[in-house]
């Protein structure tokens, strides 16, 4: 779909406006999409997200400040969604052998089998909603890194 069809309206500013809001309602289409397939896992995109962190230095624990600064959303409430996590029994949290100070988060086997599935579904949700290439997911890829090269 047309950007102006799903906004309803074709007033832009000029075409590099017209490109900062087609990644914006782009990244909410698929945050919506991927919501709708995580939902039948009992997971928010910020669970799956801390999940997916999580698997990514297993067997390591790793501490909430790194869990946050790995987010893909910063505002993210992280030792809430720890909680939830832990309520499902998907983490298990302890305190750190090197600093009785902090709080380490680690995986449980739960936690693992339900990030596989859950991975499955949407890497087959992901590959049937988004009809690109790879040599056309490549180009967006290096054009979306441009466009936040100046992020700090």
């Amino acid at each position: 779909m047309k950007l102006e069809q799903a906004i309803q309206s074709n007033k832009f500013k000029n075409e590099t406006q017209k490109a900062a809001l087609n990644v914006l309602y782009t990244a909410w289409w698929l945050k919506t999409s991927m919501s709708k397939g995580l939902k039948e896992f009992g997971l928010t995109h910020e669970q799956y997200n801390v999940l997916r962190i999580l698997k990514g230095k297993y067997p390591e624990q790793i501490c909430v400040r790194d869990i946050a600064c790995r987010m893909i959303e910063k505002n993210s409430n992280v030792p809430r969604i720890v909680d939830r996590l832990e309520i499902k029994k998907l983490v298990k949290r302890t305190t750190s052998q090197l600093d009785k100070r902090e709080t380490v988060i680690t995986l449980t086997q739960a936690g693992i089998l339900l990030l596989e599935a859950s991975t499955k579904s949407i890497d087959l949700s992901m590959e049937s909603i988004t009809s690109l290439s790879d040599s056309e997911s490549l180009q967006l890829n290096k054009l979306l890194e441009k466009m936040r090269s100046t992020e700090q």
